[in-house]
Formats: structure tokens, sequence, C-alpha cells
């Protein structure tokens, strides 16, 4: 079950944003596709945070990258603005990819062995409702250097939601996971990648500093998929690995033919948080 520039320098200051910045588990909503993600990117020129723009189509088995209505990945507001940006890719020289995990229903205790001997910076980005009483794995993966970040309470579409029910979803999940692991998440992952103006004032309004979909996405059997660019990994690059219904393999085993991959392109796993601002 599912619900989906070096180090130091901030995703928040507009010179890195303006010009280079350009979604997750299965569940009973729908995944946008990547011509749904494009169309509701141009849909949503122009409207106004009170607009209800349509939940994505296609199919239900996980998660697709739309970015639904509101700015489009990469844009930036004008300074003094204080909506976070939206990102799906790091502009950064150095040779590093940032591996992304959803939901948290995958719990595979050789990952957690792996994240410790090869040292990797992973990024969890988990819903309060689907790793339930998983608590303690992701407890020890956090001891061995992965970080938590935020991925709502309960799964919903976010996108059209009214405000208040939004930042129900958002800050409940910031309080949630401070009260558990004593952390206050400053990175967001809107499930679906399906989020609206809104949703973006709602993110900032709980201390979210920049709102996270991806451009490559690790499938179930471990080949990679591209929402827009070259169909090969590059640095920069954010890569959602979606939780599986039954994957053929197993994560700590996806994650192992990914190694293998970076390894074969110059590549390694970096570290999103040190490539963002804390608020």
């Amino acid at each position: 079950m599912r619900r989906r520039a070096a180090p130091g320098a901030a995703l928040l200051t507009a010179a890195a944003l303006l010009t280079a910045l350009a979604g997750c588990a299965p569940s009973t909503e729908p995944r946008d596709g990547a011509a749904a993600a494009r169309r509701g990117a141009e849909d949503g020129a122009g409207q106004s945070s009170g607009d209800v723009p349509a939940p994505g189509d296609g199919p239900a088995a996980r998660e697709g990258p739309a970015p639904g209505d509101g700015p489009a990945p990469g844009d930036r507001p004008a300074p003094g603005g204080d909506l976070p940006p939206v990102v799906d890719h790091v502009p950064t020289d150095d040779k590093v990819v940032f591996l992304t995990y959803d939901d948290g229903a995958e719990r595979d205790p050789r990952f957690i062995d792996l994240v410790r001997e090869r040292r990797l910076p992973v990024t969890m980005f988990l819903t309060d409702s689907v790793m339930g009483p998983g608590y303690a794995h992701f407890a020890r993966l956090r001891a061995v250097g992965a970080s938590l970040q935020n991925h709502t309470l309960d799964h919903p579409a976010l996108r059209g939601l009214p405000y208040a029910g939004q930042r129900a979803e958002i800050c409940g999940q910031q309080r949630k996971l401070q009260s558990r692991f004593g952390i206050r998440p400053h990175l967001f992952r809107p499930p679906y990648g399906a989020y609206d103006t809104t949703t973006l004032r709602a993110a900032a309004d709980c201390g979210i500093a920049a709102v996270v979909l991806w451009r490559v996405t690790l499938e179930a059997d471990g080949h990679l998929t591209y929402t827009r660019g070259p169909h090969h990994l590059t640095p920069g690059d954010i890569i959602a690995v979606p939780s599986g219904e039954a994957p053929s393999l197993s994560l700590a085993d996806r994650t192992t033919r990914l190694l293998h991959d970076l390894e074969k392109r110059g590549l390694r796993v970096g570290s999103l948080d040190n490539h963002t601002a804390h608020p």
C-alpha cells in the first residue's frame, strides 16, 4: 500500500532558482502522467489560489509527476515573496543525485543496513497514516543518516482543497514528526506531485522551505523513468522511489541496482539537506 548549489547553498536564493530549477505510491488517488503534468502547468498559469483544478488522471497504481497548477517547477516568487520554490532538479556542479523515498510503506531491514554501510544520505518523505506503527524503523534509519521529511498526514491529493484542509495535512505531519523524532522538516513533497498556489501558501505557513518533486522515478522492477529532459541520469537529479505493492525487487535490491548505475556514470548520492536552506 502507498499513499508518492553546491553543498550548503540555499534553494531559496533567487539567483540559484530563477534560471535552472525547472511526484509516489499506490493509493486510491489517480496518477498524473508527464503529459498531464505539462497540461496542468499550462492550464494553471495565471490562476488564483481560489481556483479549483481537477485532480490528475491515469491509473491509480502510483503517483505521477504532475505539478498541478500554480508556479511551474523552478519558478521563484519575486523578492520578498513568501512562497517556497518547487524543484525537481538541483543545479549543482557536484556529480551527485538525490535519493528520495516516499510514504513509508516499505520497511525493509536490509535497506537500513545498506544506508549504514554505504553512508547514503537518503531523504524519506513520510506519511503518518502509511508509516503507522513503523516509527521505530524510521528512527533507526534516521540514526544511520537518513533525513525525515513531510509527505502529509493522510496522503490526499491536495490540489483544489481549501486552505484549511491543506494546512491541516501539512502542519499536522510537521507536528507528528516533531513529536516522534524531535525534528521540524523543512522539505515537503505533495502526494501525487499535485499542488496549487494554496498548497504553497499552506506549506510556507507550516515552515516549509522547498516543495520537492522529482525528475526520475525508480520503478518497482528497478528500471528508471523520466518526467522530462534527457532519459539518463544527470547531476542534480532528484530521484523518487515510490512505495511498491509487492514489488518484484526489495527496496534494498532496487537501491543497490541504482547505485551500480550511478557508479558507471561517475555519480554518487548527495545530501538534499546540504543543498537546501533551513528556515
